[in-house]
């Protein structure tokens, strides 16, 4: 009987040690990546090769198209957030460059998260810093190479190029380079986006030691020439920075979806 009891006592407390190291230690911290997966509609986006139809019925291809993400902030279900370090969150996704597609955050407070918002765009406060707070993809040198404007000091914060048979660009190219951060003491336009995204219904980003997901978000390149407004092409083949550069900001901030979440 006491031998019955002793094993008993030990399974006991095995179990009670287990559950112990299950427990998560609430400063503990992991990493999660931001696939941004670009399509056009329901295809990928093939640059170069794939032609596309606008709203108004006009063909196009793609053969560029880049974007900053930045600002970066994730929410748990009960409304908690967390605030990427700004100097950790400026990013330049590139279609040209599948190694610029996910983006990892590290240092990342465990727990489960069903929301992620962003800036579509580079912020005033940083458009105008110094130099030296602006590398890696702001450097408009290195990393931000052809997304600096150095006649305006500003960033562009969304390039889509390609051609179309009713441009009447040399070459029958399109131009949409769109930027305008709302200046300082001299207000101009200002097409920074922030875009907030919902999970799907019962999804979640479980961050835990050791474990790192992935929030797999859909970028509808179609939807900077529809949207809100639609942009004819042989009406404007080149948009840049003036006036019809806000109706092409209002389409684009509708583009991205969460689409997947992976949980490793």
């Amino acid at each position: 009987m006491r031998k019955i009891l002793s094993i008993t006592l030990l399974a006991a407390i095995i179990l009670s040690s287990c559950k112990k190291d299950e427990v998560t230690d609430p400063n503990a911290k992991s990493d999660i990546t931001l696939e941004f997966d670009n399509i056009v509609g329901n295809a990928d986006l093939a640059l170069n090769t794939a032609t596309y139809t606008n709203s108004v019925g006009e063909a196009y291809t793609i053969s560029k198209f880049d974007y900053y993400i930045s600002n970066i902030k994730l929410k748990k279900p009960g409304g908690t957030e967390y605030i990427v370090p700004q100097d950790n969150s400026y990013f330049l996704v590139k279609e040209s460059d599948a190694t610029t597609h996910k983006i990892n955050l590290s240092d990342i407070p465990v727990g489960e998260y069903n929301q992620v918002s962003f800036t579509l765009g580079v912020d005033s406060l940083r458009c105008t810093a110094d130099i030296s707070k602006r590398t890696g993809a702001l450097d408009p040198a290195a990393g931000g190479t052809g997304m600096y404007w150095t006649w305006n000091s500003g960033y562009i914060f969304l390039k889509m190029e390609g051609t179309s048979p009713v441009s009447a660009m040399p070459d029958q190219e399109i131009f949409y380079h769109i930027g305008g951060f709302g200046g300082m003491t001299a207000p101009t336009i200002n097409n920074i986006k922030t875009i907030t995204l919902d999970f799907p219904a019962g999804i979640i980003a479980n961050v835990k030691v050791g474990k790192k997901p992935d929030v797999h978000l859909l970028v509808d390149a179609k939807k900077v020439l529809d949207g809100t407004t639609n942009i004819s092409i042989a009406t404007s083949p080149m948009i840049m920075f003036d006036g019809a550069s806000v109706n092409v900001a209002n389409n684009y901030k509708n583009m991205f979806t969460v689409d997947h979440v992976h949980n490793d």
